[in-house]
């Protein structure tokens, strides 16, 4: 049983085990904590009371309980109406409406609401919103408006975290927190202050200037730096290893800000209360390894925004987020539908909600929520999807959504106690995802759309997938792919050395080895501190102006964008595949490199690959690492993901083709949502999904 779902699990328990909830201050009659104690997997919605009159939300509960929604997420932006003024809060409301929910047998996560300062806070302290780069202080009206670095609204936060959890902590009804909302979603201040706790920050990692002017190159034009005062905050390019500490400073100081509130729930609230906090997918403004490390479990949101969901892509965004923690998480919203911050703000298809759902209960998330349940009547996101109209009545979404509820209660008991389990593992790094984007060399390169490349050609074959820090734990993978370690530390280089000499097959892609963990470049060429493991170096890189023909083992195709000529320096090395006649430098030059090291083997890619052969080159590393697809031929279009717990495996197939698929299953298994024991799908229509049961 995974830790997350432990947590999950114990307070689902204790939820079902308190038989009522005196409230005290109201002085009502026992309401009853009815959520099932067995419910692996939930679905909800983000509800706002605070916006409609009382007596509207019974109605609100009666059609969330009618669509069996368990979950409702509450108060993260109700700042104004939780402290009205200064020092005077009014938690009452919240409270009814906690309990009222739990009448219709839905619990609740409470957010705190430090995304939306109230106006009565930042007119009576200006100090405590935003300056933007340009020196402007932000106006009050959005969201994320405050400064993340400033003292006195650290304190603010911490007065109404602290208010929320007294009352909140030991309510059985309340099963969670999220901390502030999408926290990073502004950038950071740019006043004098934040400027002096960076630099604070940086003398107490550096310890002296010499230290600091030696890692940053700072001889070159001049910069050397002889104050600590003079060290200014970074806006536009400047000296790579200053840009790259001040994402690191970003990263700390979002750790620190949500600790401040996390420290003073925990205080006051019962340990069956997870803490999380909802993320971004490919968000970049902070590295979300450290930022989750305090969190119970990680969350994100999942939206498609324009078009159409790309399952390889929302897959590999289900996967990173798991692997914050190596753990499952939550979907804490997507859309019903449609947003509305899109250029193009597009209805999914019928049943498309639906598969993304299931896709991501397959990918290890223990609960989905949607954004938002009614329409606000004003406000910057009133034409949003939704489930409840304007009106109060439900839209026809609503039906879906129920459905796929329905479908999640009748399923659940196959999820109790599983988790994805994966033999290969994709590698991510914030620091080498900064280092690239601060210097592309081309516009055309994104190590993000390269990752993703990665993961389209493997997925399919493995049909489970990691993604993880590049300092997780790698004994357990078969393969390690890295597709983009541009920033690759000594102590980094010797981790994924061990798992080679192991037995295990590292692979690297373009751009890895160069920079060190100051973001200056390392003396030897590339992978740096893995030259002699690969026997081979890199002798130049090319950002390229067309598409240049490459050949070999693995086929024929194109690289574009980036090329890299190799140098084989050992008889060890195997060349897989070389350039074409291209712009004479990289001629017959080898493109790909493998070679045995210690019991394992690693290998290096520096183009990026044609469809074709990406294709091909998954099928070569899957096949030389051994790896099995977790349960055998699917159609093409399907997907499939298996989450796995005590003595079965649970195997989720959704549908993204055009037209019906059948799925012959390698032996009968129970199929989740018709009851039957049977050992094919024969039917399974666009968008449609099915769930299999396998406790042999």
């Amino acid at each position: 049983m995974s830790p997350t779902f432990r947590v999950v699990w114990f307070l689902i328990l204790s939820l079902s085990s308190t038989a009522a909830y005196t409230q005290t201050r109201a002085q009502q009659s026992p309401i009853p904590t009815q959520l099932p104690g067995q419910n692996a997997i939930l679905m909800g919605v983000a509800w706002y009371p605070e916006q409609w009159p009382e007596s509207r939300w019974e109605e609100d509960l009666r059609l969330m309980e009618a669509a069996d929604l368990k979950v409702v997420r509450i108060a993260e932006f109700a700042w104004s109406r939780l402290e009205p003024s200064e020092g005077h809060y009014d938690l009452d409301w919240l409270e009814r409406a906690i309990n009222l929910a739990a009448k219709h047998h839905i619990v609740s996560v409470v957010g705190t609401p430090t995304a939306t300062p109230p106006a009565w806070l930042t007119q009576k302290y200006p100090d405590t919103l935003r300056v933007e780069p340009d020196g402007q202080r932000v106006a009050h009206g959005n969201r994320a408006h405050a400064s993340a670095t400033s003292t006195r609204y650290r304190d603010f936060c911490r007065r109404i975290a602290e208010q929320m959890a007294i009352r909140f902590g030991h309510n059985p009804n309340v099963v969670g927190w999220q901390i502030d909302n999408e926290y990073g979603y502004a950038q950071m201040s740019y006043d004098d202050d934040t400027r002096k706790q960076f630099q604070d920050w940086l003398k107490a990692k550096y310890k002296t200037l010499d230290n600091l002017n030696s890692h940053w190159t700072t001889a070159y034009w001049s910069q050397t730096y002889d104050n600590w005062a003079e060290i200014p905050i970074p806006i536009g390019p400047h000296n790579p290893g200053l840009m790259l500490e001040w994402k690191r400073f970003t990263t700390a100081t979002w750790t620190s800000y949500q600790q401040n509130q996390i420290d003073v729930i925990r205080k006051h609230a019962e340990p069956r209360q997870f803490i999380t906090g909802n993320l971004m997918g490919f968000f970049d403004g902070f590295d979300h390894y450290p930022i989750t490390e305090s969190l119970t479990f990680a969350s994100w949101d999942d939206y498609v925004g324009t078009g159409h969901v790309d399952p390889a892509e929302n897959g590999l965004l289900h996967d990173l987020t798991r692997g914050f923690k190596r753990e499952n998480f939550w979907v804490m919203e997507t859309q019903p539908g449609a947003v509305n911050w899109s250029p193009l703000n597009n209805f999914l298809n019928r049943g498309e909600a639906r598969a993304m759902a299931w896709q991501a209960i397959g990918h290890g998330a223990d609960d989905v929520n949607y954004w938002q349940w009614r329409s606000a009547l004003n406000g910057q996101e009133e034409i949003h999807g939704v489930l409840v109209g304007p009106d109060g009545t439900p839209v026809p979404f609503y039906d879906e959504a129920a459905q796929t509820a329905r479908e999640f209660a009748k399923a659940e008991s196959a999820f109790r106690g599983t988790q994805p389990i994966s033999e290969v593992a994709l590698l991510y790094s914030y620091d080498s995802h900064w280092a690239l984007q601060f210097q592309k060399h081309t516009k055309n390169y994104d190590d993000n759309r390269l990752l993703t490349n990665y993961y389209r050609a493997l997925r399919p074959i493995s049909q489970s997938i990691d993604v993880v820090s590049a300092y997780a734990p790698l004994d357990d993978y078969k393969l390690v792919v890295a597709p983009s370690l541009n920033v690759l530390p000594k102590d980094l280089a010797d981790h994924l050395l061990a798992y080679v000499r192991n037995g295990g097959h590292l692979v690297l892609g373009p751009r890895s080895g160069m920079k060190d963990e100051f973001n200056a470049l390392l003396p030897q060429r590339q992978p740096g501190f893995l030259v002699d493991a690969l026997g081979a170096r890199v002798e130049q890189y090319y950002a390229l102006e067309k598409d240049f023909p490459v050949a070999g083992a693995w086929g024929s195709g194109q690289a574009s964008i980036w090329a890299e000529q190799l140098k084989s320096l050992s008889p060890g090395d195997e060349v897989l595949l070389k350039y074409g006649k291209s712009n004479g430098w990289l001629d017959d030059q080898p493109a790909v490199i493998t070679r045995a090291y210690g019991k394992g083997h690693i290998t290096y890619i520096g183009a990026e690959l044609d469809d074709k052969l990406m294709a091909a080159a998954a099928q070569w590393m899957t096949q030389k690492s051994a790896v099995t697809p977790v349960l055998g031929p699917v159609p093409d279009g399907v997907e499939v993901s298996r989450r796995v717990g005590p003595g079965k495996q649970v195997f989720v197939f959704v549908n993204y083709a055009a037209e019906n698929k059948r799925i012959t299953l390698p032996h009968p298994m129970k199929l989740m949502l018709d009851g039957q024991q049977q050992g094919s799908i024969d039917l399974l229509p666009p968008y449609g999904v099915a769930i299999a049961l396998d406790n042999r």
